[in-house]
């Protein structure tokens, strides 16, 4: 839970899948106000009323009001989709802490279908002008979020241009039971999502990424 020093913050979600489920009770849970939005208002609801509390589910132009933080839930294809509708396009988040799950890749291959000095966080940053984009929650599926509280914590690397944003972004990695490891600004996200391409594409291929990364 939120101790004395941290203030309960508002969270806005666009999307309403698993990632955005997962992560929506880890909030509610450290005490965090949430509200969500998704192309489909009933699914909205729907994830809404799953999540509980006081949980509201509002039109996607609404979703960043007073947030501290907005999660970016929703698969590759449709985040440009999603942050027009949001109203990113026209500085409705600038300003506010954009959080960026997202891996570009080729299904069950893991390249990267981003450009050859480009992002996925970026292309974010350029859709949503003003935002203080954070790549980071992209490397470990849904389900690392909702482990039984006391499961050994996970490193979650994050990368962005803006100190607060960071700060932030760090609270609500550990309020889920993350450890933030800030690596560098969103340059680096590159790098981040490349990780990502390359545990996905060990997955397909039925090896254990775990054991292809040395451990000390």
């Amino acid at each position: 839970m939120i101790d004395e020093k941290t203030r309960a913050k508002r969270i806005g979600i666009l999307g309403t899948g698993t990632l955005a489920e997962a992560l929506g009770t880890g909030w509610l849970r450290a005490g965090h106000e949430v509200v969500v939005g998704g192309r489909s208002p009933d699914k909205a609801r729907a994830l809404a009323d799953r999540l509980g509390g006081d949980t509201r589910a509002v039109p996607l132009p609404e979703v960043g009001e007073g947030c501290d933080a907005v999660l970016l839930a929703v698969l590759w294809s449709g985040v440009e989709d999603v942050l027009r509708a949001a109203g990113a396009d026209r500085g409705v988040l600038a300003g506010t802490a954009l959080i960026d799950p997202t891996n570009a890749v080729e299904h069950g291959v893991g390249a990267l279908l981003t450009g050859p000095d480009e992002s996925a966080a970026q292309r974010v940053a350029a859709l949503a002008p003003g935002a203080r984009v954070v790549k980071a929650f992209h490397l470990f599926p849904a389900a690392a979020w909702t482990r039984p509280p006391g499961a050994d914590p996970v490193t979650v690397a994050i990368c962005g241009d803006d100190a607060e944003a960071l700060r932030v972004t760090g609270e609500l990695v550990r309020d889920v039971g993350g450890v933030p490891a800030v690596v560098g600004p969103l340059q680096r996200a590159r790098q981040l999502e490349e990780a990502a391409g390359f545990v996905i594409a060990l997955a397909f291929a039925g090896f254990d990424p775990a054991t292809a990364v040395p451990h000390a």
